[in-house]
């Protein structure tokens, strides 16, 4: 693994973000299910995967590929 960036305060700032975002959205998906309410475990289903997603994205374009 070769890192394409610096890893700084702001790059485990800015990991850190995504990750509090990601765990919040997983929190709403959680509750969804939990409640039994298919319409909002749907549209928080897809907020965790964007989630997901943009923190994959990150670490990709700091040199970090994830599988």
């Amino acid at each position: 693994m070769t890192l394409t960036g610096v890893i700084d305060d702001r790059t485990l700032q800015s990991y850190r973000e995504l990750l509090d975002q990601e765990d919040a959205a997983f929190d709403e998906l959680e509750h969804a299910y939990e409640d039994g309410d298919r319409d909002h475990f749907e549209a928080d289903l897809s907020m965790w995967t964007q989630a997901v997603a943009r923190r994959l994205a990150y670490l990709r374009r700091m040199g970090i590929d994830v599988e």
